[in-house]
């Protein structure tokens, strides 16, 4: 077992400083064996604006260096997630996508009248998988709270993954700030208790009751019950095509019978989404047995 590399005094990186065309392909292919994530060489001062901000917590004199030190950590270390996060956050916000959120409303409205008519049980299951801090999971909460009257007399499970722990700590907070709120319908407002010395905003119980959030990496299979709906947008697009097929196939796998997949709208999943229905470009069916 490597010994691990003590925390130094931060040390002076400089802001220009870039990972060489080699390290770039280094680093994408450590980052792609762990997660399935290309980095492309567009993204060189991306990485290495990104990596600096490592350098500079670890003490750890350059990009070759730390990379060796990634190389030596055990696959559970601490770093890894530290790095990890650093790598794959990308902006969210609640609400974003309005026209998915219209439809999920509206499919709200179809099964609450389904359990009217005792066609359907009062349950459901979804998963936000690559949830990043929890604003889509919150956007989930907020629309069966505002159209399912009747919610607290369902079983909802809301499930909310990623790969960083990092953002899995800050959304268990369930706190966001004014741009993450800036589409919030106002309707929704009374779900969010607003912090009387800041701009912030705290999910009150009727949303966070309803959600769970845990790490999960897309490459492996999640073993949870089957979803009624599941959430994969925006983060395909990390994904080339080969570990993209693969987050598909293990995703498809946990959709239950009749259940929905909704993807981002520019990930260009069509054809890799095998035996569903395509009802938008953005959503899936899969049939009933």
């Amino acid at each position: 077992m490597p010994m691990p590399v003590p925390i130094l005094p931060p040390v002076t990186i400089a802001p220009t400083m870039q990972v060489t065309d080699s390290q770039l392909s280094r680093y994408s292919e450590l980052v792609y064996d762990r997660t399935g994530i290309r980095i492309s060489a567009q993204k060189k001062t991306l990485l290495s604006n990104r990596v600096r901000r490592r350098l500079r917590e670890t003490g750890i004199e350059d990009f070759g260096a730390y990379l060796q030190h990634l190389k030596q950590l055990r696959p559970k270390d601490p770093e890894w997630d530290e790095f990890l996060q650093e790598i794959t956050t990308h902006e969210t916000y609640l609400f974003r996508d309005e026209s998915q959120w219209e439809w999920f409303c509206s499919y709200l409205k179809q099964r609450a009248a389904a359990t009217l008519q005792g066609k359907e049980p009062k349950k459901l299951r979804v998963w936000s998988a690559a949830c990043s801090t929890g604003d889509e999971a919150c956007t989930i909460a907020c629309c069966i709270a505002s159209h399912l009257p009747s919610h607290r007399q369902w079983d909802i499970k809301i499930l909310g993954t990623d790969i960083g722990i990092g953002a899995i700590e800050q959304a268990k907070e369930f706190v966001f700030g004014k741009r993450a709120m800036r589409l919030v319908p106002e309707n929704c407002m009374r779900y969010f208790q607003e912090a009387k010395d800041a701009q912030i905003w705290k999910a009150r119980p009727i949303l966070s009751d309803m959600i769970s959030f845990r790490q999960h990496n897309l490459m492996n299979r999640i073993s949870d019950p089957q979803f009624d709906v599941v959430f994969l947008k925006n983060v395909l697009i990390y994904f080339d095509a080969t570990s993209k097929r693969q987050v598909i196939d293990n995703v498809q796998a946990r959709v239950h019978p009749a259940g929905m997949l909704v993807a981002g709208a520019a990930e260009g999943v069509a054809d890799m989404v095998r035996n569903y229905t395509r009802i938008q470009p953005w959503l899936f069916q899969r049939p009933h047995p």
